[in-house]
């Protein structure tokens, strides 16, 4: 019985120093939060209470996944207002205010709400994130956080203007990994034209999505998007149809926007989409009135049709920000026979002024006959959603249009003279449509061509024995250059790489390909610079991006490992050594291309003092494995011995997820047999 006693007071002793348990969701009114305590939500999704940044030993209110691992916050209260010691404290006071508070009883931040009447409040942490403010005795919300977003977007969140509260709600980025306040990029719906998201830089367009539903999607068909648009609010939303899902989009303060799905098996976020992820995705890459082309080598810009550089100077040097202007043909673009050329799958412009009709009844050629008769139109665009048909026109200037040769994207129809449309084979109501005069017109063309195509057959073949014959022509540049191999005992001999003709099977990249690929070598592509030359970033015109060593004039040292690199590449095959991809030879120049390595090298993170917080120690140990394998194939498991001679951190790439790849093995030495030791006549390496 004495016991039954003690326990009960216990329980009493503990309920009363302690009246708060972590494990709710609920904070009313004679309870409050201290540094050190949380509140949960009901299915453990999330979790709210004081953090502090990596490197930073300031104190914030935030809310942040419970189920991972790694701290994600998705939402800080007093980001531009921190604690210097962990005296706060989040109550409700006595008006029905959640408020946050510090030692001294200073109020940091607050939901600032008007409460009708005596009537009492609380807070509840919903399982989508969410922290709200309801009034108890009816469950009016009075405040949640999904109206105040920080740098992340949740699913199930509105991001767009509330008409009813007048609340514009976007995401705007920390200043850093450290530091949770308001920084330079946002993204937000823009309503100037029709809704579409911008990516903005301080107050500068840098990315924009493209307007409801005229843009491809960048969302996987796994992840929904919906469009609101009543009399309460205009915005977009996102789910998953697997609620299950921890997932996020978060705007960076680089510039980059994310949608990251968080891996449970790996214990880390994995990208799902980003963007931008071309230069064309940059807001106005090739000006007004043009197309940015992302997988066009040559150069990414060209003009509508009826339009002409506005500076061909400036078009030639392959800048194309000026963009392009009407052709002065001297015809009226008004009731004088003009009409409107498709250009296929683009990303609808951008224009201050534009009109959008949301009319079931309005055909294609309805669409196009209310732009034709308003002189003013200068484009148009029609889709049918399933439910109506949508009509959207441009009597502006048309900014910010990307072609691309993936499904999703719509087609948009440019006003042009009479002249252009003469020219032009997709013309409004072509000649497709008489099937007898199609085929009485491609017979009368084909029959005179056959010779011309037989000729034109030859010539390709002949082109095909010519590659063949350049690919050799390559081979031999690479062996007979001035550098005498046979001086360095145990690097590369000369009838060595004559034997190994048969296996140099590296794809030679013709010059021009490259210059495109990199925008001329600009220096903003640079990646760095090591005793070969400079490295730069590029781009293929499929898309695919690439880095491309290039061998400086002034390297003494570059002929040779170049050779000795090509070599060795084109002999070894392991997941831990960097792929190459080619290389070119032409004229004076001579460069080595390889796969992309988006994260760079490892002494990009480990000698950082921010980026290095991002390497935990299971992500560290994975590299030191992984860099463990690659020697071990280059000392034991490869049919070539091999002594790299320059492992460094610099020469640790890291692939997208992380993975660690060896690479430059410019002074890297072959050993023969059981050879495991070897003498050098110079001092290389590391």
């Amino acid at each position: 019985m004495n016991s039954d006693k003690m326990l009960k007071i216990l329980i009493l002793v503990f309920l009363f120093f302690f009246p708060f348990c972590s494990s709710t969701e609920t904070l009313t009114q004679n309870q409050s939060i201290k540094d050190g305590q949380t509140l949960i939500s009901k299915e453990k999704n999330f979790s709210i209470g004081f953090f502090s940044p990596a490197n930073s030993s300031y104190r914030y209110l935030g809310i942040w996944f419970a189920k991972v691992t790694e701290l994600t916050v998705v939402w800080v209260a007093n980001r531009n207002d921190p604690f210097n010691d962990s005296s706060g404290v989040l109550s409700i006071m006595q008006d029905g205010n959640l408020v946050l508070h510090d030692g001294f009883n200073r109020s940091l931040w607050s939901t600032n709400v008007s409460v009708q009447g005596q009537a009492s409040t609380a807070a509840q942490l919903l399982d989508s994130g969410n922290l709200v403010l309801v009034q108890e005795n009816n469950k009016t919300v009075l405040w949640q956080s999904f109206d105040y977003p920080t740098d992340t977007w949740l699913p199930n969140m509105s991001i767009g203007l509330n008409w009813r509260t007048g609340l514009d709600r976007f995401l705007t980025s920390w200043k850093s990994r450290d530091d949770p306040g308001t920084g330079d990029c946002i993204f937000k719906l823009n309503l100037n034209e029709t809704p579409q998201f911008f990516f903005y830089k301080g107050s500068i367009p840098y990315y924009r999505t493209g307007p409801w539903p005229w843009r491809s999607s960048a969302i996987k068909s796994n992840c929904k998007t919906t469009f609101i648009n009543n009399g309460d609010e205009i915005a977009y939303q996102y789910f998953f149809d697997d609620p299950t899902f921890i997932t996020r989009v978060v705007v960076d303060n680089s510039g980059l926007l994310q949608h990251l799905v968080w891996n449970d098996g790996e214990h880390r976020w994995k990208e799902f989409w980003s963007a931008p992820t071309y230069r064309c995705d940059k807001y106005g890459q090739c000006g007004a009135y043009s197309v940015c082309n992302p997988g066009d080598v040559d150069f990414e810009c060209s003009c509508l049709p009826g339009y002409e550089p506005k500076s061909p100077r400036q078009w030639y040097l392959r800048e194309g920000s000026e963009g392009c202007v009407r052709k002065k043909s001297g015809l009226s673009m008004c009731g004088n026979g003009e009409g409107f050329v498709k250009v296929e799958r683009v990303k609808a412009p951008f224009s201050s002024v534009a009109g959008q009709m949301y009319l079931s009844i309005m055909s294609y050629e309805g669409c196009e006959q209310a732009c034709l008769r308003n002189c003013s139109c200068t484009a148009f665009t029609s889709l049918n959603d399933g439910n109506e048909t949508n009509c959207l026109q441009w009597y502006g200037e048309l900014m910010d249009i990307l072609v691309h040769d993936v499904e999703g994207y719509q087609s948009l129809n440019v006003r042009v003279d009479a002249a252009d449309l003469a020219k032009n084979t997709r013309k409004s109501g072509g000649f497709l449509g008489n099937k007898g005069r199609l085929a009485l017109v491609v017979t009368s063309i084909a029959v005179p061509l056959l010779p011309v195509i037989l000729l034109a057959h030859i010539w390709l073949r002949k082109k095909k024995r010519k590659k063949t014959r350049g690919f050799r022509t390559a081979k031999r540049k690479l062996h007979n250059q001035s550098v005498n191999f046979t001086d360095t005992k145990g690097s590369l001999e000369g009838n060595e790489l004559e034997d190994s003709n048969t296996n140099f099977d590296l794809p030679i990249f013709d010059l021009s390909c490259l210059v495109a690929a990199t925008d001329n070598f600009s220096p903003a592509n640079k990646l760095g610079q090591g005793g070969f030359g400079p490295v730069f970033k590029g781009q293929l015109r499929n898309g695919q991006h690439i880095a491309v060593k290039r061998l400086s004039k002034s390297s003494g040292q570059g002929i040779e490992e170049l050779k000795n690199e090509v070599q060795l590449i084109g002999k070894l095959q392991h997941r831990n050594l960097v792929k190459m991809l080619g290389c070119c030879i032409q004229g004076e120049e001579k460069m080595l291309i390889y796969e992309y390595m988006s994260n760079k090298s490892l002494n990009f993170f480990i000698f950082d003092p921010t980026r290095c917080s991002t390497l935990n120690w299971s992500k560290r140990f994975e590299i030191i494995i992984g860099i463990a394998r690659g020697i071990l194939y280059l000392h034991h498991d490869s049919r070539l011995r091999i002594i790299h001679r320059d492992l460094k951190t610099s020469n640790i790439l890291l692939d997208d997820e992380m993975n660690p790849k060896i690479s430059d093995f410019g002074v890297a030495r072959i050993l023969n047999g059981d050879q495991i030791q070897d003498r050098t006549n110079r001092v290389v390496g590391t």
